[in-house]
């Protein structure tokens, strides 16, 4: 297996700033927004964007944890999976709520994602923002509204997102080729 460095610590928090200073420009005052991080690997980039909104604005934002394994349509197709927590506080009825993962490949989770808020409420709006977007790998035609970084990869390919949170030594992100 190969592994390529996409971005690693020092940018990594740059693009972080950057993707902040975007959902400030659209949201403002966040009086109406929300952060919902998708389980399991987005919730660390969710905190990420959460500290340093509020850091920032200053403003308290509600933020979540959203589990939508059990709401993919190839769910039963899957190897056993380990269900994680749901932690949404709040409801999201008539809230724009951002949803935030570190990588958007086929849109699957996406697409569940959807439907497993269905049970908090009905947004009014739902914006995506994820860490990296591997285009070309799409099933589902859904878009990021905010991007960290672009990346071009083959089906074989597979994104590797390390946190700090999960024990890693540094943020990093690679490309593995099988």
């Amino acid at each position: 297996m190969q592994h390529k460095l996409i971005l690693s610590s020092p940018l990594l928090g740059i693009t972080i700033s950057r993707l902040c200073q975007e959902l400030i420009e659209n949201h403002q005052n966040f009086e109406n927004s929300v952060i919902i991080g998708l389980q399991p690997r987005g919730i660390f980039f969710a905190e990420r964007i959460h500290q340093e909104l509020e850091s920032i604005t200053g403003v308290k934002i509600p933020i979540g944890y959203l589990d939508a394994t059990f709401y993919r349509d190839d769910y039963r197709r899957r190897e056993l999976v380990k269900a994680n927590a749901t932690k949404v506080p709040f409801i999201i009825e008539n809230k724009q709520v951002i949803l935030v993962d570190d990588v958007l490949a086929t849109g699957r989770m996406v697409r569940a994602a959807l439907d497993a808020m269905t049970a908090f409420g009905r947004p009014s709006k739902v914006e995506l923002c994820v860490l990296i977007d591997r285009i070309y790998n799409r099933d589902l035609p859904i878009n990021p509204d905010y991007v960290g970084k672009k990346v071009n990869t083959l089906a074989t390919e597979k994104v590797l997102v390390e946190w700090k949170e999960q024990g890693h030594e540094a943020d990093n992100i690679w490309l593995i080729t099988k």
